[in-house]
């Protein structure tokens, strides 16, 4: 009961954590303009995604431009493009062997035991996919508080942190919380009839007349 209970509350924790990364993925505010020293122009705002590059002015349309290429990003980005890619898919396929793997799901042809080992991999898919995110939020996080701090560094050209990077901090933490939450409750090499009850088995017929026999020749000696 306490395991079933676990599985659930790591599946919807799983569910936050992929649905946070796809959003992590799609969103442009990675990079914000930052409002320091002479730059205080602040009814428009610059925001630089994995996918787009994003203006958006006050009391006007938010006006956004996809990248023309690649080689248009910095070295960061360029590299956070392909983790979350991964990443996403890494997620994505960690929940649905978690599906499969868990206890309430019913496989008529599928033994116990290799549901256990499915909830196993799905945990390890869930901690790798949030070491993966881990890996670009950080990377783009210390780029921008390095130029930020640099002197050399124009001012119009430093950034802040965006909403991007903080909601990949929490998916990233989600997915690893998900993950160890399914290896704790997976068992590869627990016993299947801890799962279910088995139907008590009847001795074969043979057996039957033996035991009548016995019990025939138990009472003849008593007579005697």
């Amino acid at each position: 009961m306490v395991g079933g209970a676990l599985q659930v509350a790591g599946l919807l924790v799983g569910c936050v954590g992929v649905m946070g990364t796809f959003a992590v993925t799609a969103m442009p505010q990675w990079r914000v303009s930052a409002f320091i020293e002479h730059n205080i122009i602040v009814f428009e705002t610059i925001w630089e995604g994995l996918w787009m590059h994003c203006i958006r002015q006050v009391n006007i349309r938010m006006q956004c431009k996809v990248y023309d290429s690649v080689l248009a990003l910095s070295p960061d980005l360029q590299a956070s493009r392909g983790l979350m890619c991964a990443c996403s898919g890494l997620s994505l396929l960690a929940l649905v062997l978690a599906m499969i793997g868990m206890r309430c799901t019913r496989c008529p042809q599928g033994p116990w035991q290799a549901k256990g080992c499915i909830l196993l991999a799905a945990g390890l898919l869930f901690i790798l996919s949030g070491i993966t995110e881990l890996v670009p939020v950080c990377w783009v996080a210390n780029s921008i508080i390095s130029d930020f701090y640099n002197p050399v560094v124009n001012v119009a050209q430093k950034r802040e942190l965006g909403e991007a990077l903080y909601l990949g901090w929490a998916a990233s933490f989600c997915l690893v919380a998900a993950g160890s939450t399914f290896c704790c409750s997976s068992r590869c090499a627990e016993n299947p009839r801890s799962y279910r009850y088995s139907s008590p088995t009847h001795p074969p017929p043979h057996s039957q007349h033996l035991h009548s026999k016995t019990e025939g020749s138990y009472s003849k000696c008593q007579y005697v």
